[in-house]
């Protein structure tokens, strides 16, 4: 028995070998093309002369162009292509092969024998060069470029990812504001609500002399120069005057801006929720009066339907306060909400750090008393948890399905918020950092929250009843009409003597890993 068991495995050792020979696992066949990605992985800061032996067998690279030499505003004897074959990331590579590269358009799908040539830094910008016209083989033509929005701080932070790559810079804006005169040529910094970035135009583009809009979509290659630190530093590049999208061409600033609320302070929340503002401008609200709207979607809440009326739709669902009297100063912090006035309610007999003294535009006992218009009395003017609440503010304060806020932000996204229709209902939005009534990329409407690209929220903080303030930290820019930094969401956890420097002030304080601290929502 124990030789039989013996020949056995030997046989099975054989067949067993005999297989992984037969199919040669892991080997297989290598395909002729090297991705973008691993292209650019193979430059470790030297000039590297390209073979099978380093490109993992391969010898050539495939993309679809994304330069067009047509407007004037691309680097002489630039041929950039982009691909996505290795992970779906998206990376580019410019081929430096002189006249030629004015014969390709976007588009364009191409092949490029790169066996024998060089990989090289150049002018800040990683090239193939000594490519042959002839080396180049066109596959295809008329292929679909997909926008690829990346916000400016992501191409700072990672120029290189970027570099080669048509990208979008949205809801961009010049910093400084440009004269009616100012043109694109030279270098422009544009913000898109995350940082600056450099556009640069060469003098003898087509569209150099074309006036600077107030706000667009700009399309263009990203391109690296080598600081003096030696590090990279991006720019973008437009090709023609098409890849300017213009937006707006005015200049629409509100009045002001919502910078954070408690919507779940430590014991009852009944009269004790606030929603805190910063004024863009100084403003008298018995000249010019606004009103705020909350929205409250929990599964209790009546009607329970989807808002056919919008931030009027009333009852438990939407409460309004109107604001009639009282000033604010440019620069400067109000509040509007329950009579209280304590920063985070009350537990038992004790009263948290009354706020009494901070300027109050409109202040009442909600639980008691209904809205100014609509809303019904309630304990509870945003949810804790479960589905979406909201808080939009009106010029005036007339309030209809109809009204567009000049501001609204949301916090979760469950429940009866938006129908398609049609017609189409829901909560309208504002034109701010988080929202867009009108889609950037698309140019298609897209009015209410949960619409199209609107579905962007802030998170229920939790645990519930721990006293949690939502500061939304970020900076409105009054003179480039426009968010310079997008508000991010930071949660203050609150105490029973917590101060009014906690949610207007820079808290936490700055740190080694944040040494900006945390400052509340300001404006420059």
């Amino acid at each position: 028995m124990k030789r039989i068991l013996s020949y056995s495995f030997i046989l099975f050792a054989v067949l067993s070998f005999a297989a992984c020979k037969k199919t040669k696992y892991p080997e297989g066949t290598v395909g002729p093309y090297v991705p973008m990605l691993d292209l650019r992985s193979l430059y470790k800061g030297s000039d590297l002369t390209l073979s099978a032996d380093n490109m993992f067998g391969s010898t050539k690279i495939s993309g679809v162009v994304v330069s067009d030499h047509s407007g004037g505003n691309m680097p002489v004897g630039y041929l950039v292509l982009q691909d996505k074959k290795r992970l779906s990331k998206l990376r580019g590579i410019t081929i430096n092969i002189g006249a030629d590269a004015a014969k390709y358009v976007p588009g364009d799908s191409i092949a490029i024998d790169i066996n024998g040539c060089i990989l090289t830094r150049e002018s800040g910008v990683l090239q193939v060069k000594n490519v042959m016209p002839t080396n180049i083989t066109k596959l295809a033509s008329g292929v679909t470029i997909a926008p690829n929005r990346v916000p400016s701080s992501y191409i700072l932070a990672n120029p290189e990812a970027y570099e080669s790559t048509l990208v979008a810079i949205v809801k961009g804006g010049f910093d400084p504001v440009p004269a009616p005169t100012d043109t694109f040529s030279g270098d422009r910094l544009v913000n898109d609500g995350f940082d600056n970035i450099t556009l640069h135009t060469e003098p003898t583009a087509a569209f150099a002399g074309k006036t600077l809009p107030f706000l667009a979509n700009f399309y263009g290659i990203i391109f690296n120069k080598a600081g003096a630190d030696g590090k990279l530093v991006p720019q973008q590049r437009l090709r023609t005057a098409t890849d300017v999208v213009v937006l707006s061409s005015t200049v629409s600033i509100p009045s002001m801006i919502i910078s954070g609320w408690i919507a779940d302070p430590k014991g009852t929340d009944a009269n004790n929720e606030y929603i805190q503002f910063l004024a863009t401008r100084d403003i008298d609200f018995s000249v010019t009066p606004f009103s705020v709207v909350t929205t409250n979607n929990a599964g209790a809440s009546t009607p329970a339907i989807n808002p056919t009326n919008g931030w009027a739709l009333g009852d438990l669902r939407t409460y309004k306060f109107n604001l009639t009297s009282g000033k604010a100063a440019k620069g400067t912090y109000f509040y509007v909400g329950g009579a209280k006035k304590l920063i985070n309610s009350a537990v038992g007999n004790v009263n948290s750090t009354s706020i009494a003294s901070s300027n109050w535009i409109r202040s009442f006992d909600y639980s008691t008393i209904a809205g100014d218009g609509f809303g019904t009395k309630t304990t509870n003017l945003l949810a804790n948890s479960g589905n979406a609440y909201g808080v939009a503010v009106f010029e005036g304060t007339t309030v209809t399905e109809a009204s567009t806020p000049i501001d609204a932000l949301f916090v979760g996204s469950g429940g009866l918020l938006y129908s398609a229709g049609p017609p189409a209902i829901g909560y309208r939005i504002a034109n701010n950092d988080i929202y867009d009534v009108v889609n950037p990329i698309t140019l298609a409407a897209q009015p209410f929250y949960r619409q199209g690209t609107n579905t962007i929220n802030f998170t229920y903080t939790t645990p519930s009843d721990a006293g949690y303030y939502y500061k939304f930290g970020g900076v409105y820019s009054v003179t480039l009409g426009k968010w310079v930094k997008a508000r991010t969401q930071t949660n203050i956890l609150l105490t029973l003597t917590s101060t009014l420097a906690e949610i207007e002030g820079v808290f936490p304080a700055p740190t080694a890993d944040n040494p900006l601290g945390t400052p509340a929502t300001q404006i420059k």
